[in-house]
């Protein structure tokens, strides 16, 4: 079973005859307690064009040390990392190969590169003994996989010397020690004096096919086929040149990537990482049906239909877990007087239910081909964007016409919608305008980098309307699953007093979200506003 060790260090390197300082005495640190030597081995695993290393991703296999087995270190932010670890196997285990999958997709793992570290462990401890961080001083040899290993194709072939050695220094807090932002501070202005450098590499990788001759250069992914040269500026427009495939795949680019990096998060099931990522499937959706002038439709489509399954696939749990949320918060707003009945327990084993089984079918999702599939097909899109000629044009005017095309779509589901009379047909009308001003908000937002304030402020009505109605609309579905709880309780014979009371709650808070929603329109809909998105 993989455990998970959070990492917050700082990485150095020295010249051969540098001499560390003494670090007792500095901020907090009371005694230094030498640990001894240790001889570590390890091979790092990635495809033969490194996409791993792309990412900052580093997977290894070590032995020597504490903590032999395997290692996936996922970037969480600079100078953190999350170390995922896995015991001693002779391939690469599936818990770390499944967390990778959104970046390596069926390509084999390979042994590029070895590291052979001879590591000198130091902790630092305050005046009570509790340790704060951790310095090891590392000599380092590195050489490319070889006779008797497997080797990447760049590994046969790459330029460069085939060996290379360096010294490191990895000042690292300990997990649940004393230590913290500043004693690393403290530490690296301590040992700048002594002559030590920040590290010029990210990590030891990346610094092993840097001198190995391994590196592989990254295509530029910034431009887009047809901007540059020749584009128009608009107002609001930012950078000159910018064209609207220049502005429309930066979006895509975006959510795509979120996609990719949230996998392993949800596959590690934290916090908030489904609903994120299921927000990324439905803006890039909305995307490629905003933006079906710079896009090409008969390729975007497919692609849109696959993402409509992927969320709906991500919201089974999380659609559970925000109305179990409601549910619960409704109850416990009643006074205690008003809970008849084994109301908390009945709530309870209803989203339990629920839940049984949605993890595993969500994991069989993500290790499934039709997902894999779907990944393949957006790296492809990535590599060969397909823009049609509408791309090439300055971007304000197309994104415009983009944002005020949808607005007008919501602007005719409103007006059906406040038209209707209450009942289920509002909630339904409701419903479709939700979405509409779920997607003019999305346009709205991938076209502010060329519209820039209006862009922005138009968003931001936009998406107070799109929450009113989704408030709305949650309130349909709980009413839904209150009426069910109800059955259920009755059925027991335990009354359903309190579900209906709870109904009751419901009603009244849509009735107040339809009362507010025609004001907060009217400030989406005025003219001056819309006017302001046009160049």
């Amino acid at each position: 079973m993989a455990d998970t060790v959070r990492e917050i260090e700082r990485k150095y390197e020295a010249d051969d005859d540098t001499q560390l300082p003494d670090l007792a005495g500095i901020d907090r640190v009371a005694t230094v307690v030498e640990q001894g030597v240790e001889v570590l081995d390890a091979r790092y695993y990635d495809t033969a064009d490194q996409r791993l290393a792309a990412d900052g991703i580093t997977l290894r296999r070590r032995t020597g040390g504490r903590d032999a087995g395997w290692h996936l270190k996922l970037p969480v932010a600079p100078g953190v990392r999350d170390e995922v670890r896995a015991p001693l196997s002779d391939a690469p285990p599936a818990e770390l190969t499944a967390l990778v999958r959104s970046r390596v997709l069926d390509q084999e793992l390979l042994p590029l590169v070895r590291l052979r570290t001879r590591r000198t462990v130091r902790v630092l401890q305050d005046a009570a003994g509790v340790p704060l961080a951790e310095v090891a001083e590392d000599t380092v040899r590195a050489r490319r996989a070889g006779e008797g290993e497997e080797a990447g194709e760049a590994g046969e072939s790459g330029e460069g010397p085939a060996e290379a050695r360096w010294r490191e220094i990895e000042v690292e807090l300990i997990e649940d020690g004393g230590g913290d932002a500043g004693l690393l501070d403290e530490i690296g202005r301590a040992l700048a004096a002594a002559g030590v450098r920040p590290a010029t590499s990210a990590s030891k990788l990346a610094r092993a096919l840097a001198e190995t001759g391994l590196e592989r250069a990254r295509p530029d992914k910034g431009r887009t086929k047809g901007s540059g040269k020749g584009s128009g500026k608009g107002k609001g427009s930012g950078k000159a040149g910018r064209t609207a495939g220049d502005i429309v795949l930066r979006y895509v680019r975006e959510q795509v990537r979120v996609i990719i990096e949230l996998d392993p998060a949800v596959r590690r099931d934290l916090p908030d990482s489904v609903h994120q990522m299921r927000v990324a499937t439905r803006r890039l959706r909305s995307a490629f049906r905003s933006y079906t002038k710079v896009l090409d439709r008969s390729v975007t489509e497919p692609i849109g239909i696959e993402l409509k399954w992927l969320a709906a696939e991500l919201g089974v749990d999380r659609d559970r877990e925000v109305l179990t949320e409601r549910l619960r918060a409704g109850l416990a707003e009643l006074p205690r007087t008003l809970r008849l009945g084994p109301v908390a327990a009945r709530l309870r084993i209803w989203s339990e239910r629920r839940r049984a089984g949605s993890r595993g079918r969500l994991l069989a999702v993500l290790d499934g081909p039709r997902y894999l599939s779907l990944l393949k097909t957006l790296h492809a899109l990535l590599e060969a964007p397909p823009l049609r000629k509408a791309a090439t044009r300055p971007a304000p005017e197309v994104v415009a016409q983009a944002v005020l095309k949808d607005y007008e779509r919501l602007a005719r589901r409103m007006e059906t919608a406040l038209d209707t009379p209450a009942g289920q047909a509002r909630d339904e009308a409701l419903h479709g305008a939700r979405k509409a001003a779920k997607r003019t908000r999305y346009a709205a937002e991938a076209a502010r980098p060329a519209l820039g304030r209006p862009a922005k402020k138009f968003a931001r009505w936009t998406k107070r309307v799109q929450q009113l109605l989704g408030d709305h609309q949650d309130s349909v579905v709980a009413r839904g699953a209150l009426r069910e709880l109800a059955t259920q309780a009755q059925h027991a014979g335990e009354g359903g007093f309190t579900f209906g009371l709870l109904y009751g709650r419901e009603e009244a808070r849509a009735a107040d979200r339809e009362r507010e929603l025609p004001e907060v329109w009217k400030k989406v809909s005025r003219r001056e506003n819309r006017a302001a998105l046009r160049p």
